[in-house]
């Protein structure tokens, strides 16, 4: 019989989930599956949300059947934790019941980082490989329009930076959530990661040899034919990012190849971060009041 995920890190996309799951994956008693991202519990919603450009691709590669899904987890053995790693839950909660019908109510990691650096990082990702073409303050002002058009969540910018509401619900509809933040893993990743460890009831005392590593660093790079073949997105790479391990392991190669291209991004323009700081301030407020560690990030939320 086929064991079932009794964890996930359900939050939030570009917040840090690729880090955790690079460490989490070394230690000896957690299985995660190669596969990133499978939102299988978020894809009768996703699905449907196809506006953008290049969103079709990126959702014609997600899980789509429960038996697809549980495919991933013919590998495991005795581990003691097993887990989920798909941001998007997190953004849905709308999908927490059918989480906790398939599941049996899993433990819960959700990752936080500064709403403002999170929103910019997305709009990094996607202007990276060429799918955003505005500036940041225009994408901004677009985000409702685009929402309306049915465009994917990836180009959510602000509505998934919003998190107080999604994280209050998530503590509702779980017996077991922990809240951290990029900015401890970033500060403190052997502290974070005993915390982690801890929580799933794992040995913590391990440490995972990778910690020294960074993972998605981003970055914006040069446009030519060689920075289009490794960015531009297609449904057969990603499909291979996702599924075949030779990828991962000719990833080091390819940073390799486009840090000779890396060009410094456009700069965060003070009109779209003072926008963003009065956006996000009250959220901000109510989780810090939560318990969440916010002391570092943009301390401009706590000014009145």
């Amino acid at each position: 019989m086929i064991k079932k995920p009794n964890f996930i890190i359900a939050g939030f996309p570009k917040c840090g989930t690729t880090s955790l799951f690079a460490y989490l994956e070394t230690h000896p008693e957690i299985f995660i599956p190669q596969r990133k991202e499978m939102n299988f519990f978020s894809y009768p919603i996703i699905k449907n949300l196809t506006g953008g450009e290049g969103d079709k691709v990126i959702v014609g590669t997600q899980v789509s059947t429960w038996e697809q899904y549980m495919s991933y987890y013919r590998s495991v053995r005795n581990e003691k934790a097993i887990g989920d790693a798909s941001p998007s839950y997190i953004n849905f909660p709308a999908c927490f019941s059918y989480i906790k019908e398939k599941l049996d109510n899993p433990k819960i990691i959700i990752l936080l980082r500064d709403p403002i650096k999170r929103s910019y990082s997305n709009y990094l990702h996607l202007y990276r490989v060429g799918r955003e073409k505005l500036d940041f303050n225009s994408a901004l002002l677009e985000e409702e329009n685009r929402i309306e058009k049915k465009y994917s969540p990836m180009w959510y910018y602000k509505r998934h930076s919003t998190y107080y509401d999604k994280v209050i619900e998530a503590q509702k509809a779980f017996r077991d959530v922990l809240l951290l933040t990029q900015e401890e893993m970033n500060k403190n990743p052997g502290g974070f990661l005993k915390q982690v460890f801890e929580f799933l009831e794992v040995d913590s005392s391990f440490v995972p040899p990778n910690l020294d590593v960074m993972y998605n660093k981003g970055g914006v790079y040069k446009k030519n034919r060689i920075t289009n073949l490794f960015l531009k997105q297609s449904k057969t790479k990603h499909f291979l990012s996702q599924n075949v391990s030779l990828i991962k392991k000719l990833k080091p190669l390819k940073d390799k190849i486009l840090s000779s291209f890396e060009v410094a991004p456009p700069p965060l323009d003070k009109q779209s971060e003072d926008f963003l700081i009065k956006h996000f301030k009250e959220d901000v407020k109510k989780l810090h009041k939560l318990g969440v560690n916010t002391s570092n990030w943009n301390q401009n939320y706590f000014i009145e």
